[in-house]
């Protein structure tokens, strides 16, 4: 990344966008223990659907924060589960893989990313900088925003599309990849970080959706309930502008989960969702977008 212009103004803000995957748990304890400079607050985007060990680890990660004196904020825009459920909410498309009526094989585009983890992190900057939506943001007003892409991931590095936004990549700055966080978050007691995704997340490989099958079944049982309950697609799910034409599946195969033989090697599993750089956009779902909230 470019180097800092001296010239600029000093953020008004230090944020952290916590993810509660390995990265972002690794920069959060580094600030706690004063290897990095602190955050004015750490940013957790919750979608209302994470895996309960990813709740349990963000337990954790706040009683960190708080001993550090780094206030923890949950934001959210809905429980994206029910939303996607419910014929009374627009569906926020989740990148499903579908079945055309002739056979055909597609992909849903992604909004989940954008609509139940940008959105709401970039609300929750504009709010805590003092100009909350649809306030606008004065020029060189901004907000500096640590992300824990690490430097085996460079390539995922990008900055703000908002003004009031400065993306800064700390892992970058110190040279860790993804084992250096694994290997600090184990000399901290905090060796089992899960990675964060959605129960029903199309973007697992079978190892993972066999993991959970094994490990967390009630979650694998809420999967497939989702998975049979989307077929047809969600209510108000449309392709263009019409009608979903043909069959919705979570899994890649597209046949219901509860079908799927996941000793079956489907790749290499994601290590998570972040919201900057969701492993999605390498899967054709196009980018995260978000606006400018």
């Amino acid at each position: 990344m470019a180097p800092r212009d001296p010239h600029r103004p000093a953020p008004a803000l230090k944020l952290l966008s916590l993810g509660a995957g390995v990265q972002s748990s690794t920069l959060l304890l580094l600030a706690a223990h004063g290897a990095i400079p602190t955050f004015d607050h750490a940013l957790f985007a919750d979608t209302g659907w994470e895996p309960p060990a990813v709740y349990r680890h963000l337990e954790r990660l706040e009683a960190v924060a708080a001993d550090a004196g780094i206030p923890l904020l949950r934001v959210a825009a809905g429980n994206i589960r029910d939303d996607a459920l419910s014929p009374e909410h627009r569906f926020a498309s989740m990148p499903l893989f579908i079945k055309g009526p002739n056979g055909e094989r597609r992909m849903g585009r992604r909004q989940c990313t954008s609509e139940y983890k940008v959105r709401p992190l970039k609300r929750e900057a504009r709010r805590l900088l003092g100009y909350p939506h649809p306030a606008r943001v004065p020029t060189g007003v901004t907000a500096e925003q640590a992300i824990g892409i690490s430097v085996d991931e460079v390539h995922r590095a990008k900055d703000a599309d908002v003004g009031y936004l400065r993306n800064v990549f700390p892992l970058l700055d110190i040279g860790w990849t993804r084992r250096d966080c694994a290997a600090f978050l184990t000399l901290h007691d905090l060796g089992d970080t899960p990675k964060s995704a959605c129960i029903g997340c199309p973007f697992r490989s079978n190892e993972s959706w066999a993991e959970m099958r094994a490990t967390d079944p009630a979650s694998f049982e809420d999967a497939v309930t989702f998975d049979a309950a989307i077929r047809h697609g969600p209510p108000g799910a449309t392709a263009n502008g019409m009608p979903l034409q043909g069959t919705a599946y979570l899994h890649r195969d597209r046949i219901p989960l509860d079908q799927v033989d996941f000793g079956i090697d489907t790749g290499p599993e994601p290590d998570g969702c972040s919201p900057w750089s969701c492993r999605g956009d390498e899967a054709g779902s196009g980018p995260a977008g978000g606006g400018a909230a």
